[in-house]
């Protein structure tokens, strides 16, 4: 027997020991070791927990952060049953591969709870723990949990069914690497995620309700966009999706960083980012030292994800916490974006990503810079056209076009949510910019309704649908800063401040999607 698959059997025999796991209605587990795209490797899948509705409030309501949770998601309306499964996908050369995620099926008598019920198909953010598991919510320490929580109470608990990959190259998936904005692959792994879940839903009490709603943050936001776009191309039904606060213009927000314009988490994301465009391409670097300076090229291209925490990274000098660049220019006419001095209030952002204890070496940023104005995308640095470069040949830059996704409309309704303060994912270069293309008189122009742009961070207007989402992230936003300052808005404003309210968002576009008949 090979020896992963025995590992797999083992540990899953274990975890259904330790749960009670199981099918909901009975009977054998079929297994499906095949590995193709959208197997099921065990059917019904092992379920972690089943909570009643009454169980998972007292649950929330016994921790702050549960409390917290509670008060944005509302009271559940339903009991949720979390379920793990393993399914079949590719990897980001198309070499097979295994992934694993959660599906949470909403459960109980309650209006709305049971029989045919819409599918929010979820796509998680950036995370560097290889352990990643959105199905584990029972211990709040792993890795997962948090997200896995959020959206049980976001979601399950109000009636939806929650299909939410771990993405190949985390938790039991044996890709040695994790395949990082990668469009193609990722919207691959989602739909096969996806196609997993529909074969074991009639065996855990599940009913599809032929209603397919796509979110996901951050990394997620550009799974989501590539997701619905993916499944548009293929004639494959959506009914609405809600990217929030993604990379979804990858070629500009590149371009945005190597300007100098460099973003919060920057360290993480462009080794992460090369790694997977050199799996997917062969083109990147020859090898890592190529691109990245000596204290860090060795190991670099398997170093992330890791079961390491990031911050002990940084402590073992793995990774440089914040200096993606040199502060040396990487030639004389450099000089005033090494770092940045505009604009001044974003100044201060930008110098920490430079240093003497870099992790890209000049030489790749001044090929990547020299490219960039002799190939202009157009967004950055001034905005001409908006779309892409037409012809990059920087290798770096070609990968960015080629996970671009401003070269495509959605048919259907779609919420694009932010913060216009975000320092990780800015939100002129990416969210502003899709609905510049997404609105007259663009070729990409959507149809009047089929769009709508949150900004969380903004005053509500008159007969503001989103008035009490934007009330509540202004509070949150300054019992934040009460407590900690400025400095500690930054730190938490996208990992923390903007996803919990884009999802309460989400959800009522979502609601209200069903309400008009979408």
């Amino acid at each position: 027997m090979n020896k992963w698959l025995g590992l797999t059997m083992v540990s899953t025999a274990a975890m259904l020991a330790a749960c009670g796991g199981g099918s909901d209605l009975g009977g054998s587990t079929e297994t499906d070791l095949s590995g193709t795209r959208g197997s099921l490797m065990h059917n019904p899948p092992l379920r972690v927990t089943a909570l009643s509705a009454a169980e998972f409030k007292d649950r929330l309501a016994a921790t702050a952060s549960g409390q917290s949770l509670l008060a944005l998601a509302g009271v559940p309306k339903c009991g949720v049953n979390v379920h793990y499964i393993e399914y079949g996908t590719v990897g980001g050369a198309g070499e097979k591969t295994n992934a694993s995620g959660a599906l949470m099926v909403p459960s109980g008598d309650a209006p709305g709870c049971g029989g045919a019920r819409p599918v929010v198909l979820y796509a998680h953010g950036t995370t560097t723990d290889r352990a990643y598991n959105i199905a584990d919510i029972t211990e709040p320490t792993r890795p997962g949990a948090t997200e896995g929580s959020l959206m049980a109470a976001m979601y399950a608990a109000q009636g939806f069914i929650v299909v939410a990959p771990n993405y190949a190259g985390y938790d039991v998936s044996k890709l040695g690497y994790h395949p990082y904005l990668n469009a193609d692959q990722q919207s691959k792994d989602m739909m096969d995620a996806l196609t997993a879940a529909r074969k074991a839903l009639p065996r855990i009490n599940g009913q599809d309700g032929g209603k397919l709603f796509i979110t996901g943050f951050s990394q997620g936001g550009h799974v989501a966009m590539a997701t619905h776009r993916a499944l548009q191309a293929a004639n494959l039904p959506v009914t609405a999706s809600a990217p929030m606060s993604g990379p979804y213009a990858l070629g500009a927000f590149g371009d945005a960083v190597y300007y100098g314009n460099v973003n919060l988490g920057a360290t993480i994301f462009t080794p992460m980012l090369a790694v997977s465009y050199q799996k997917a391409y062969g083109n990147i670097y020859g090898q890592p030292s190529d691109m990245f300076e000596a204290p860090y090229a060795t190991g670099l291209d398997q170093l992330l994800p890791s079961n390491t925490p990031v911050e002990q990274l940084f402590q073992q000098g793995k990774l440089p916490q914040t200096q993606l660049f040199s502060s040396t220019p990487p030639a004389p006419a450099f000089a005033s974006i090494t770092p940045p001095t505009q604009p001044p209030q974003l100044a201060p952002l930008f110098a920490l990503g430079f240093g003497s204890n870099n992790l890209v070496k000049n030489s790749a940023r001044l090929a990547y810079l020299q490219d960039a104005i002799a190939n202009p995308d157009g967004a950055v640095p001034t905005v001409t056209t908006g779309g892409q470069a037409a012809a990059p040949q920087n290798p770096m830059r070609q990968a960015f076009k080629a996970n671009d996704l401003r070269n495509w409309a959605p048919q259907r309704p779609v919420l694009l949510c932010g913060g216009n303060a975000d320092p990780t994912v800015f939100f002129n270069a990416n969210t502003t910019l899709m609905q510049g293309l997404w609105s007259a008189p663009s070729p990409l122009a959507l149809p009047p309704g089929l769009l709508t742009v949150l900004d969380v961070d903004s005053a509500p207007g008159a007969g503001d649908p989103f008035a009490a989402v934007k009330a509540g992230f202004a509070q949150a936003k300054a019992g934040v800063a009460a407590r900690g300052g400025a400095n500690a808005v930054v730190e938490v404003y996208h990992g923390s401040l903007v996803p919990s309210f884009c999802n309460v968002a989400a959800r009522a576009f979502f609601q209200n999607v069903l309400a008009s008949g979408g």
